[in-house]
């Protein structure tokens, strides 16, 4: 086929694609800026309703999914901007047909002869910028389709070890047992890949270890261990050397995992990032507006007690202590005895009256006098919680603090973290 005469037409190897591509890349561009930020709303809305190894699947699925996210935030972005250039370069080819006239610059001789020996038609680098972003489309969904699969295989393993660790009561811990069961799959097929590139070659036809190989290789494609299952991946291997495609592929995925943990380390800790070292750190006096229900951020803020305001001007101090499975169900497990042991008409008056031994609270540090709690909830995020009305018409004027004890945190670093007070502290002024 010729190619057209004219600048003013594109060429007839200009990837049949581009204007799919431009249209999904401008369309999806927006949701996966957005993605990133609403998954994390997400986890935080869900992960105070999960203790122990369910809240870490959560996480895990997280992981992944805000990973998915970010690379195809970035390939959309990264794929529009070298689109923009490919148009670029186009409508700049029909404006000056003749190309880059070298003659016309400013330049000494060296760099004339150097320019002149790296010169390239603007046709083919037109071409290579629409390649270009092919290219760049193509490996963002590979990518976020590859992470998507393990994501599903690693979610599946670590459930398979939660429901085992849930029906063995604890005796066999689900991390180990997605290790294992990842080994279990993993190390017979890397062994296989070995011995058919380093000893198969020297196997009979009609050798009894090369008929074994070749059915448990036939298995192992049939469950997706295939090379051209991933087209995209096979391709760019094929063409462009199997060792840089590989490197590509973990260096991205690796970098966004890396992102995702890190995002999430700095939403529960935003004090990591910056120049707060000699910022004085004390739990036990410190006014975090997650206390405060007129300033707390539901969406992004643990689930800590809470009270209406930071200045109380009428008679109650209204109480807010979320149930957090995490830390309150193994308390209970550990302290109470007789919530296990009760009858089922009686486990929810058991069950409040442990709460309420957990989670006593004390003023300006005197025990709160006839502290009662209540069954309730948090009206903004829907979870369980504890409500108390707490007289507050005899204080004095000024600033008071509130103490409600809590179990033993399990989210400490004990070579980071200043000591765990065991309660959390909420000053309020009147």
């Amino acid at each position: 086929m010729n190619e057209p005469t004219t600048p003013h037409a594109l060429s007839n190897r200009t990837t049949p694609t581009w204007e799919v591509e431009l249209l999904i890349s401008g369309v999806a561009v927006f949701a996966m800026l957005q993605l990133p930020g609403q998954l994390d709303d997400a986890l935080f809305a869900l992960e105070p309703r999960f203790g122990g190894d369910w809240r870490e699947l959560l996480k895990l699925v997280y992981i992944y999914a805000k990973s998915a996210a970010l690379i195809l935030a970035v390939t959309f972005v990264l794929h529009l901007l070298l689109r923009a250039r490919w148009i670029a370069l186009v409508g700049m080819h029909s404006v000056h047909p003749d190309g880059i006239r070298l003659d016309a610059l400013d330049m000494g001789p060296i760099q004339r002869e150097i320019e002149e020996a790296s010169d390239t038609s603007i046709p083919e680098r037109i071409e290579r910028a629409d390649n270009l972003a092919t290219t760049v489309f193509a490996i963002g969904v590979m990518l976020a389709t590859m992470l998507a699969g393990i994501a599903v295989v690693a979610t599946t393993a670590y459930g398979m070890g939660v429901l085992a660790a849930a029906m063995s009561h604890g005796r066999i811990d689900a991390l180990k047992t997605m290790i294992m069961v990842f080994c279990l799959v993993m190390v017979p097929y890397s062994v296989l890949i070995l011995l058919d590139r380093y000893l198969a070659p020297r196997w009979p036809a009609d050798a009894r270890s090369r008929k074994v190989a070749r059915t448990l290789l036939r298995g192992y494609t049939r469950i997706g261990f295939s090379r051209s299952n991933n087209t995209i991946m096979a391709l760019l291997a094929s063409h462009g050397g199997d060792r840089k495609a590989i490197l590509l592929t973990t260096a991205v995925m690796f970098v966004a995992l890396v992102g995702s943990v890190m995002s999430l380390a700095m939403l529960s800790k935003p004090d990591l990032l910056g120049n707060y070292a000699l910022f004085p750190q004390a739990e036990t006096r410190s006014v975090d507006a997650a206390h405060y229900d007129d300033q707390r951020d539901p969406a992004r803020d643990p689930a800590t007690p809470y009270i209406q305001s930071a200045v109380v001007a009428g008679p109650y101090l209204k109480l807010v202590v979320p149930y957090r499975p995490r830390f309150d169900e193994p308390a209970m497990r550990r302290s109470c005895a007789s919530v296990q042991t009760a009858s089922e008409a009686q486990q929810a008056t058991e069950r409040l009256a442990c709460l309420q031994r957990l989670r006593d609270a004390s003023l300006d540090g005197k025990p709160v006098a006839g502290l009662h709690y209540e069954i309730a909830s948090d009206p903004r995020t829907d979870r369980p919680a504890l409500l108390a009305m707490i007289d507050v018409r005899g204080l004095a004027r000024g600033r008071h603090e509130l103490h409600i004890a809590r179990p033993p945190r399990t989210d400490r670093e004990p070579d980071k973290d200043a000591p765990d007070p065991g309660y959390d502290a909420i000053p309020f002024w009147r």
